[in-house]
């Protein structure tokens, strides 16, 4: 089965770009494509995407918007990932695209194999969080809210080591990086990570991050040069 996506930034030349890259793969089809933030949500309505890659800037209803809205919408399949299109990787704004629902970031310019590669990672579950836009994303909550602590309700439904698997997302760590860490297999871990997210009530792996934090699971790493 192919992957549906939704291209939505308002320039023609980056959604013509993007168009062009995707469709030579047997495995993706580019349902349709959006030129700002409204048309977007209308767009995902009808078409049902999978993927939906959106821009962070656009006029009127801005990217951020945008994604809060289509996870939220019921008439949306709850299976939709947003992934958001920037221009720099320090966007000011990744903290807050993930908050409202984003599965991950890409840049752009970014290599035409990676594109593809990214969508169908978040397609399969994945997130596209680099450990320095994690460290970015995590400096920017502390800076923003205090840690709040961790329900005691849903945390404790976990195991000691379904524990270690969200400490470890929380790094950013990919399932291959999990499983090298904790010498297990990667379906073992992906296993573990489905039980995580079901038992703490959570969408994917970006929310698993966020939680961890928000909820003082976890610390940010030293960073690094």
């Amino acid at each position: 089965m192919s992957i549906g996506i939704l291209i939505a930034d308002d320039q023609a030349l980056v959604r013509r770009g993007f168009r062009m890259i995707l469709e030579i793969e047997p495995d993706l089809e580019v349902l349709g494509d959006a030129i700002d933030g409204d048309d977007a949500i209308a767009q995902a309505r009808i078409l049902q995407p999978d993927i939906v890659l959106m821009d962070v800037r656009m006029p009127g209803t801005d990217g951020i918007e945008a994604t809060r809205r289509i996870v939220a919408d019921p008439a949306i399949s709850a299976g939709t990932r947003v992934v958001m299109l920037t221009t720099f990787d320090m966007d000011q704004y990744v903290y807050d695209a993930l908050q409202a629902g984003a599965s991950g970031f890409l840049l752009k310019d970014v290599q035409p194999e990676l594109l593809v590669s990214g969508i169908r990672s978040v397609h399969a579950g994945e997130s596209l969080l680099a450990p320095s836009v994690t460290r970015r994303m995590i400096t920017a909550f502390l800076q923003r809210a205090p840690v709040t602590p961790v329900s005691t309700e849903r945390f404790t439904r976990l195991t000691p080591r379904e524990q270690d698997i969200l400490w470890l997302l929380a790094r950013g760590l990919t399932n291959a990086e999990i499983a090298e860490t904790l010498f297990v297999s990667e379906t073992t871990v992906k296993t573990h990570v489905g039980r995580v997210l079901a038992k703490l009530e959570l969408r994917d792996r970006v929310q698993a991050v966020i939680y961890a934090y928000e909820h003082g699971v976890a610390e940010p790493a030293p960073a690094q040069d």
